[in-house]
C-alpha cells in the first residue's frame, strides 16, 4: 500500500513529470552534437573512399600508359632552349598563357614552344628575305632598300607567332559562339528535367560535339574543373577566360550568381539563351550589312569591265564596220 500511495502521490507524479521533461530537453539539446559527430564520421569515410578510388584510378591509368604520368611535363628541346637563354624573361608576356588557352593550347609545352618560335622567327624571316633579295632576285633595288626590307621581315617574324595564335583563337571562338545558344537550350532542358549542373554539362558536351568540337572540349573541361577545383567559381571564370566572348562571360556570371545566392538556374539559363541567340543574330546582320562595302572592290575590278565589254562591244564593232566602209 505504501508503494501504491507513493506512485499515486501528486507530488511524486509532478517530480516524475519534471524529470522526464528535463531528460527530454537535455536529449533534444545534445542530439545535434551527436548527429554532427556521426555526420563527420560519415563524411570522413566518404572522403577516404574517394581517395581510395582516385588512387585506384591513377594506378589503372598508369598501367595503361606504361607507367607514365598523365600530367603534362615539359622536358623537350623548347624547354631546354628556354631555360638556357631565359627566353621567358627576355620575351616576357604576362598574358601568353591566357592567349594560348583561348587558342586551345594548354599546359607548359605550348608556352615553351611559343617563346622558342618567337625568338627564332625573326632570324628565320631575316635570313630568308636577305637570301632572296641579295642572292636570287634583288628587283634592282639599292642596298639600303634591301636592308630595310630585311629589317621589316625581322619585325614581322617577331609578331608572326602572336598573329598565328590570334588567328587560331578567333576561329576557335567563332566555332564556339556559333553552337553556344543551342548548347544553352540543351542545358536548360537538362536542368529543368532534374539533372545536376555537372551531369547536364557532361550530357550537353556529348550532344554538341557534332556541331562544335571546340565547345564540346570546353564543356568537358568545365565538368572536370567543377569536380576537382576547390571553388566552383574558378571553373566558370576559367571558361569565360578561355572563350573570351561577352555571351559566354555573361552565362558564367549568371551561373556564379545562381550558385551563390540560390536563384533558380533554369530562369537564368533561359534568359542567357535568349540573349546569346540575339547576339548571334546581331553578328549575322552585321556581316550582311558589311557585305555591300566588301563587294565594292570586286565589282569594280571584275564585274564592271566585263559589263562594259558586253554593252559597248557590239557598238564598237558596228562603228568599226561603218568606218571601214
Amino acid at each position: 500500500m505504501n508503494l501504491v500511495e507513493a506512485i499515486v502521490d501528486p507530488d511524486n507524479l509532478l517530480a516524475a513529470f519534471v524529470a522526464i521533461v528535463v531528460f527530454a530537453t537535455i536529449l533534444t539539446l545534445a542530439s545535434p552534437m551527436m548527429r554532427t559527430q556521426g555526420l563527420e564520421g560519415r563524411l570522413k569515410s566518404v572522403a577516404n573512399r574517394r581517395e581510395e578510388l582516385r588512387r585506384r584510378s591513377r594506378e589503372a591509368i598508369a598501367q595503361k600508359t606504361g607507367g607514365s604520368s598523365i600530367r603534362q611535363v615539359d622536358s623537350g628541346l623548347y624547354k631546354k632552349v628556354n631555360e638556357r637563354l631565359q627566353l621567358s624573361r627576355l620575351l616576357e608576356d604576362p598574358k601568353v598563357a591566357e592567349k594560348l588557352a583561348q587558342a586551345g593550347f594548354r599546359g607548359p609545352k605550348p608556352i615553351s614552344a611559343f617563346y622558342f618560335f618567337r625568338f627564332l622567327a625573326p632570324f628565320v624571316f631575316f635570313a630568308l628575305t636577305a637570301f632572296y633579295l641579295f642572292l636570287i632576285n634583288g628587283f634592282g633595288l639599292p642596298t639600303m632598300s634591301k636592308v630595310t626590307f630585311c629589317v621589316g621581315a625581322m619585325v614581322l617574324g617577331y609578331y608572326a607567332p602572336n598573329l598565328y595564335v590570334s588567328n587560331i583563337a578567333q576561329k576557335r571562338r567563332e566555332s564556339i559562339v556559333s553552337a553556344f545558344p543551342d548548347a544553352l537550350d540543351l542545358l536548360l532542358i537538362c536542368v529543368e528535367s532534374g539533372m545536376s549542373i555537372e551531369a547536364a554539362i557532361q550530357k550537353v558536351s556529348g550532344e554538341v560535339g557534332g556541331a562544335s568540337i571546340e565547345l564540346a572540349e570546353e564543356l568537358t573541361l568545365l565538368t572536370a574543373e567543377l569536380s576537382y577545383l576547390p571553388d566552383r567559381r574558378q571553373a566558370y571564370e576559367g571558361l569565360a577566360k578561355r572563350t573570351n566572348h561577352p555571351g559566354v562571360k555573361a552565362v558564367a556570371t549568371a551561373m556564379i550568381q545562381a550558385e551563390r545566392y540560390g536563384t533558380p538556374l533554369g530562369a537564368a539559363l533561359r534568359v542567357m539563351a535568349k540573349e546569346n541567340r540575339e547576339l548571334r543574330l546581331a553578328a549575322a546582320e552585321k556581316k550582311a550589312a558589311a557585305l555591300p562595302a566588301k563587294l565594292t572592290v570586286p565589282m569594280i575590278l571584275f564585274f564592271l569591265p566585263v559589263l562594259f565589254m558586253v554593252i559597248l562591244g557590239p557598238a564598237i564593232i558596228k562603228v568599226q564596220d561603218t568606218l571601214s566602209r
